[in-house]
């Protein structure tokens, strides 16, 4: 599971950042840009976004083995990255890659509104892998004219179909690209790509109802690397994303970087696991996947570690379906050391929490933390990046062994970003702001690795009930972030994390209740549209658990309403009874999730985390509106460049860090590009 990063650089700690020595260091030169004081953090800003860029901290302490190690792994990442488009929308690729033979060939006037207005469009569908939302899921409308748009394809050579132009103009076509409105058909009314267009959901879910076995104990992840599709008698089945299967051109390079990848690992296990993921890539089987996931669970040892396949399902409705992404990271010695007591101490978290006896884990095993530096990222992984992982999703798997992670660079560089005017706004007093001010920082880091260790790690189903997902369906992803939240939340105020140097005092926790209660009332609303409801899931349990604590505390006035000089408050009078809120709403989620009770489910999301009240939304989007803080970021992501000698061997690898997201972007189509779309330049 994938944390976002919601609290923006208000909320995040500059994390100290370094990679321990390994072997024999190369004798190179640090880049210019990690000794700059003076470097640029963030490039530009259009629409609802901010264009960041980070450091790939300790790269000149790696040998060259492990530089590359890192170089190859990221090339395996770039080379799915098509993969990504297609299965947002079936028009991305053809759309995208019409967008940039236009960039790049439009000889027209380049300072006119409407060309600004192109560009601001075809930047939005970079950040988002589509012509949908990142994060609202809503489709980007041109506020220049088709006309206009009609002009730049003939001026630069560009042809591309009716339909695919009528779909990117008219506001009814495929206008959602995930729908999670239970009242409808899910996938009928989704333009996520994962799914043909004549597959209903009942379709799907007969197809699996009949495939899947609940009282397996050991079941692989159903349909996370195919679409679903109808054969002509009607018949459904699965298009299976392999080598020689759908998307198998870029799934081919993949399998190239990896096995090269593979050829320098830092040890066996590390190579082991990487085969075992070709193995995978080549036949699509799941089993394989299954297996591969148990082994890189074990591999812990080294210092490069990697996120790479068809992992997340945020963007299938049904949550079968998995978005392509990679992740490649270096490890932070020193900050996963000082974080490690969270897996060392993971029981103690599940034996002293508020959920049921009957739903709590006996041996809480295999978990790993760390702190990483990001080295590169593709798929669903960027250019909008999280902050913090935790693999695999299988619940069978995680039960032997799982990873979790916080990106410490990608933490760093949001940190740099600016954003302390959202505190100065929206804060109740000069007490509350002092405190976000000392502790808020800590206060993310700690709320991060607790969600991603001890939340996702918490817990279990009981036996017979089947996956999540079979039984909470579209409301699977929101349950199961809430639950994470809240683990983290309840135990934001015990003392044993000040007794174990996590924490200076209790302070920190209270920090983070006024910062989660203040995002989950208010200041996320910033957001969304004026009129929209809550979609997305992460968004919806943070809601739901901000709004149900708020409601269910009013008797004993736990948290207050307050209105001072026109602006609005949420205001926290006691922090105990607060913490007692959210530990019996995480013991309702658990049961929820153990048990498999849909409607409490859908009752709990839809009650609690979807409606929005519609004058606090206006009143936050106005006094958001003044700060110039974008809502969301994007990333421009280093480029390694390897040095070689007169025979071709690498000799070293440099980092660059380039400046002009349009030129990346331009250069990633260019040198990635191996899915065909219905797009080209004449």
């Amino acid at each position: 599971m994938r944390s976002l990063l919601f609290m923006l650089a208000c909320t995040v700690l500059l994390i100290a950042a370094g990679c321990k020595k390994t072997g024999q260091e190369t004798k190179t030169e640090k880049t210019a840009a990690e000794t700059d004081s003076n470097f640029t953090w963030q490039t530009e800003q259009f629409a609802d976004l901010g264009i960041l860029r980070y450091k790939i901290n300790g790269w000149d302490k790696l040998t060259l083995k492990q530089k590359e190690f890192v170089y190859y792994l990221t090339q395996a990442g770039l080379s799915g990255r098509d993969i990504i488009y297609d299965t947002n929308y079936k028009h991305n690729l053809a759309i995208r890659k019409a967008l940039e033979n236009i960039v790049a060939n439009y000889t027209g006037d380049k300072n006119s509104a409407d060309w600004n207005n192109f560009m601001t469009y075809t930047k939005r569908i970079w950040v988002s892998n589509g012509i949908h939302h990142h994060y609202a899921s809503d489709k980007f409308i041109p506020v220049f004219s088709k006309e206009y748009f009609q002009t730049l394809l003939s001026d630069s050579k560009t042809t591309l179909s009716d339909e695919i132009i009528t779909a990117m103009f008219d506001p009814a076509i495929d206008n959602k690209k995930v729908n999670l409105d239970d009242s409808q058909d899910l996938l009928l009314t989704s333009a996520v790509n994962f799914y043909a267009d004549d597959v209903s959901q009942k379709d799907a879910e007969a197809y699996y109802a009949k495939m899947i076995d609940k009282n397996d104990t050991t079941p692989v992840e159903y349909g996370l690397n195919s679409t679903l599709i109808k054969l002509p008698d009607g018949t459904v089945a699965e298009d299976i994303w392999k080598a020689d299967g759908k998307y198998g051109e870029a799934i081919k390079q993949i399998i190239f970087w990896l096995d090269k990848a593979a050829a320098v690992a830092e040890n066996q296990k590390q190579a082991d696991a990487l085969k075992i993921l070709i193995e995978y890539y080549q036949t699509g089987d799941l089993e394989k996947w299954s297996e591969y996931n148990l082994a890189w669970t074990q591999a812990t040892e080294g210092d490069i570690d990697y996120i790479q396949g068809f992992v997340e399902v945020y963007n299938d409705p049904l949550s079968y379906r998995g978005s392509y992404e990679s992740i490649v990271q270096i490890k932070d010695f020193e900050a996963s050391e000082r974080m490690k007591v969270l897996a060392d101490n993971a029981q103690y978290f599940e034996d002293n929490s508020s959920i049921l006896p009957e739903h709590k884990k006996k041996d809480v095993v295999g978990i790993s933390y760390n702190v990483v530096n990001v080295a590169g990222q593709s798929g669903d992984a960027a250019p909008t990046s999280s902050i913090g992982v935790n693999l695999p999703n299988s619940n069978w798997v995680k039960e032997l062994g799982s990873k979790s992670v916080s990106l410490g660079n990608i933490v760093e560089a949001y940190d740099n970003a600016g954003g302390a005017g959202l505190l100065d706004e929206f804060c109740y007093n000069s007490a509350e702001k002092e405190r976000a001010k000392e502790y808020l920082g800590l206060a993310s880091k700690m709320h991060t690795a607790m969600h991603e260790v001890i939340g996702h790690a918490s817990g279990q189903i009981n036996d017979g009930v089947g996956e999540t997902k079979e039984t909470l369906k579209s409301y699977a992803s929101a349950l199961e972030e809430g639950r994470a939240d809240l683990v983290s939340l309840y135990f934001f105020l015990d003392p044993k994390l000040v007794e174990w140097g996590l924490l200076p005092s209790i302070e920190v926790g209270k920090a983070q209740y006024d910062n989660y209660i203040r995002q989950g009332l208010m200041v996320q609303l910033r957001r969304l549209e004026a009129g929209k409801e809550v979609e997305e899931s992460h968004m919806r349990n943070r809601q739901m658990i901000a709004q149900w604590c708020y409601e269910k505390g009013k008797a004993e006035n736990v948290i207050e309403k307050k209105t001072e000089n026109g602006k609005t408050y949420f205001v926290i009078n006691d922090y105990d009874k607060l913490r007692n809120l959210f530990g019996e709403l995480l013991k309702e989620v658990q049961r929820i999730k153990s048990e498999g009770d849909y409607d409490a489910g859908k009752n709990l999301v839809e009650n609690y985390g979807v409606k929005v009240d519609a004058a606090i939304h206006k009143e936050v989007l106005e006094r958001a509106g003044k700060l110039n803080i974008p809502p969301y970021y994007g990333f421009i992501q280093p480029v390694l460049k390897p040095i070689k000698d007169k025979e071709g061997n690498i000799t070293d690898i440099e980092v660059e860090y380039p400046k002009d997201f349009t030129e990346q972007m331009l250069q990633f189509g260019e040198e990635y590009s191996f899915l065909n779309a219905a797009a080209k330049k004449m």
